[in-house]
């Protein structure tokens, strides 16, 4: 298991970050690089099953996870449990097995005003065109957010 970490420093304080990150109508502005029309269904409370979705001619499709820790304006962690294919939930597959259990970590610090903002991702290590893809998107994402929580 790989851990990616990308970081932002944003001009804004903290609880104003974190709603802008969690927010439905500023989480789907800011995750469009990853897949246009991303959204989430559930919550983002400690224990809660939330899906990260995007539609695609057959469907949604993303992911099926569950807030392992949730310290509001401080940390949230996301742990991936399985995926959505073709609007159905695949908790047995050898892809899901492949994926199910690593976390996607977000913390967030404030000093004078900016915020940084940490994300650690686990990765496979074999899985590098996954590698290559989130070195592509995340940065693009986390200047959509800089620029929406800077607003």
């Amino acid at each position: 298991m790989n851990t990616l970490h990308f970081s932002i420093a944003i001009n804004a304080p903290k609880e104003k970050v974190w709603n802008t990150m969690l927010a439905d109508k500023t989480y789907r502005a800011w995750t469009e690089p990853f897949s246009p029309g991303s959204y989430y269904k559930g919550s983002w409370d400690k224990g809660s099953k939330i899906l990260f979705l995007a539609p695609t001619e057959k469907g949604e499709m993303g992911m099926v996870s569950r807030i392992a820790d949730s310290r509001r304006y401080e940390f949230i962690s996301i742990e991936h449990l399985g995926l959505v294919q073709d609007g159905k939930e695949d908790m047995t597959s050898e892809a899901t097995k492949a994926w199910a259990g690593v976390h996607e970590n977000y913390t967030f610090k404030e000093s004078r005003g900016t915020t940084e903002v940490l994300i650690d991702l686990e990765s496979s290590n074999e899985d590098k065109e996954m590698f290559a893809m989130f070195q592509d998107m995340w940065p693009k994402a986390l200047k959509k957010l800089k620029e929406l929580a800077e607003e």
